[in-house]
């Protein structure tokens, strides 16, 4: 039971103090570019995606730490139908994004310090950085290739397919590195790069038409704050669990055999 607690203090003191990093970082680099998307949105009106399959869903990737907006009702609604409980924006937006990336950032430390421990355990801040870019190459950078981070009022293909072929290739992308990693062998090196590439030989889902009012610098601008913020994040991330874990459990301790 201690080995359990250790990994959950460890991961939630690294999740709490990443996840306000990122929020900062968002409330600066993203969330203006959000809201300049949503001016776009409204100035384009409702009316103009009536005819679209279903309305535009947040990206299965690495829209889960980019916090974008919801997204609109479909014109086809009943213009008297209330529309969703969205937070006001300023204090109470900024508040909900703060507790929406500490919980997600929990929860990407204890998937980061569990499996590092199997491979002996991140002991400093040096290993926590390493650990912190293969996250980030892991859950943002792989499937960002495929699904960048959208925009409000962007198309996007359905949402099923989306999350199918984002675990795919975040679960090929971590085998791969693994391999690389611990695995040094010729075939087994062979079968990682097999691993890392073959969801993108494949191609993630693609919307049915790319019409959409908002401009592409505008996108590309949200893409590249996204893709940054997420490296800060992660490397942070990496860093306060070495130096956590090294602090309170001792940096030769490994925890690794406890798990068996």
């Amino acid at each position: 039971m201690s080995v359990f607690r250790n990994v959950v203090f460890v991961a939630a003191i690294a999740g709490l103090l990443a996840g306000i990093v990122l929020a900062c970082l968002q409330a600066y680099a993203t969330v203006p570019l959000i809201l300049k998307a949503e001016v776009y949105e409204q100035a384009a009106g409702g009316h103009e995606h009536a005819a679209a399959p279903a309305a535009p869903a947040a990206d299965a990737g690495s829209n889960a730490m980019s916090s974008a907006a919801p997204a609109p009702a479909a014109a086809a609604a009943p213009a008297e139908e209330e529309e969703g409980w969205a937070p006001a924006d300023g204090v109470e937006r900024f508040s909900f994004n703060v507790l929406s990336n500490v919980v997600t950032g929990i929860g990407f430390a204890l998937i980061l310090v569990a499996f590092s421990e199997f491979a002996g355990g991140i002991g400093n801040w040096r290993q926590g950085v390493f650990w912190g870019l293969a996250g980030f190459a892991v859950f943002t950078l792989a499937p960002g290739l495929g699904l960048p981070p959208e925009l409000p009022a962007m198309p996007a293909a359905e949402l099923l397919p989306r999350q199918v072929w984002w675990i795919s290739t975040v679960a090929a992308t971590a085998i791969g590195l693994a391999l690389i990693a611990f695995r040094r062998s010729l075939p087994l090196t062979v079968l990682a790069i097999v691993l890392i590439v073959a969801p993108h030989v494949v191609g993630a889902p693609q919307p049915e038409s790319y019409d959409t009012p908002i401009p592409e610098g505008l996108h590309h601008q949200f893409v590249v704050a996204v893709t940054l913020t997420n490296l800060v994040f992660w490397v942070v991330l990496g860093v306060v669990v070495g130096v956590v874990r090294g602090r309170f459990t001792g940096q030769s301790a490994s925890l690794r055999d406890s798990f068996a």
